[in-house]
């Protein structure tokens, strides 16, 4: 990485991603959280798992905003800054919206199926580890970049737990544990919207408008 590169990756506010390294990276882990929106939005909706439909809308979410992180990588700060605001904002209303689902889900309390909830977050959990894998190098640095790993560290806690609730779900023939992971997914992600919304914030009422990050090219 050239000195000008480093003086701008690594400067007041940290990493900024400005590296084509970081950028295959991150294209990679877009798409391994698009397909797996896919897969876990049709295996909740068939086992009648909020704790994978919550899962599967994290996916998406994380799908569509690492994308715009990629775009606000050579942007000014306040840019980038503005990016990971808005993605504090999408964690919290996440955490609404699943948390709206539950309360819903807990008038019926519908037992799901445990198998699939249990396999399909086996799965999900082995892609969040090759996408931590992938990103823990860059789990330092602006707004916009730890935005990035907080989402990714979030989707391996997530799938963990979904595992563990769907062999709960098969042992005691009950709803909760289901519900009980889906409700704190929820309090994880407000949780990291916080922390983000913190940051960004700092760096917004800091950054100068016109300071644009050079990508490294070597």
């Amino acid at each position: 990485m050239s000195e000008n590169c480093q003086q701008h990756c690594h400067g007041a506010q940290g990493f900024t991603g400005a590296s084509l390294e970081y950028r295959r990276a991150l294209w990679i882990v877009v798409m391994i959280n698009a397909c797996m929106f896919g897969v876990e939005l049709a295996a909740g909706a068939m086992s009648g798992s909020m704790a994978l439909q919550a899962d599967a809308l994290d996916f998406a979410a994380d799908a569509a905003t690492y994308g715009v992180s990629l775009w606000a990588i050579d942007k000014a700060v306040r840019t980038r800054a503005t990016v990971a605001l808005f993605k504090g904002v999408s964690l919290a209303a996440m955490a609404v919206a699943i948390l709206g689902l539950s309360i819903l889900q807990i008038s019926s309390m519908s037992t799901p199926e445990p198998t699939t909830m249990s396999a399909v977050g086996l799965m999900a959990l082995v892609a969040n580890v090759i996408s931590a894998l992938i990103l823990m190098k860059y789990r330092d640095g602006d707004a916009n970049v730890r935005s990035v790993w907080l989402c990714t560290r979030n989707d391996a806690i997530g799938n963990v737990a979904v595992v563990v609730a769907g062999v709960a779900v098969a042992w005691t023939a009950s709803a909760w544990p289901d519900l009980i992971v889906a409700i704190g997914m929820a309090a994880l992600f407000l949780s990291s919207s916080i922390s983000i919304l913190g940051q960004a914030w700092t760096e917004y009422r800091s950054g100068g408008s016109g300071d644009k990050v050079q990508a490294d090219v070597d």
